[in-house]
């Protein structure tokens, strides 16, 4: 099997990222963002997914944590969709469910090459920690969208915002962790191409 890896730096004038990926890693993760709850957020998605993260981040958080939230989700997709190349022999499609005590979230996933998110995750609150609840949902949209990906994402049920979310990015984890595995040689698309 060919190494499916990917390193990405990106720099713009709100944000400045370097980031290691590893899809076949073991769920090691180093990551540095200066949002506390979003490093934990990409450290339970590295854990659950099996891929070996690092990620360190410095953005422009005195404006706010929105560019810091989309640009390492963007970096991170981007780095997904290079590290599967072709697309080649994985299983493309990926679904799961994930509880976290009275939370319970569900992830569906298709490595089609189409990008596409919705997203529902009932968040109430304005921030988990020094992350705005409303970037939550756009991180995961705009990680799909980077790694080319159909994603749906939804918490069925829940009250707490940390709990509501952080199922929801296990969930996902997991359903990555099906989709981008290697189950043959042959393209999972009737087209031929993904």
């Amino acid at each position: 099997m060919n190494s499916r890896k990917a390193s990405i730096s990106r720099k713009t004038s709100e944000t400045k990222i370097e980031l290691e990926l590893d899809l076949d890693g073991s769920g090691e993760s180093k990551i540095a963002t200066g949002i506390e709850f979003l490093d934990h957020l990409f450290t339970a998605l590295a854990r659950h997914a099996r891929f070996d993260l690092k990620l360190s981040c410095s953005g422009d958080l005195a404006v706010d944590d929105h560019h810091t939230a989309e640009d390492c989700a963007l970096a991170l997709g981007t780095a997904i969709d290079k590290a599967l190349g072709e697309r080649r022999g994985i299983a493309r499609f990926g679904f799961a469910f994930a509880p976290m005590d009275e939370s319970l979230a569900r992830a569906c996933i298709d490595l089609s090459g189409r990008p596409f998110a919705d997203i529902n995750l009932m968040l109430m609150r304005e921030k988990v920690g020094e992350l705005s609840c409303e970037n939550i949902p756009h991180m995961i949209a705009s990680l799909a969208m980077s790694a080319r990906a159909t994603v749906h994402v939804d918490v069925l049920r829940g009250f707490n915002d940390h709990h509501q979310a952080e199922a929801a990015v296990k969930a996902l984890a997991l359903a990555m962790r099906q989709a981008v595995a290697i189950v043959g040689d042959a393209v999972a698309s009737t087209k031929g191409v993904l």
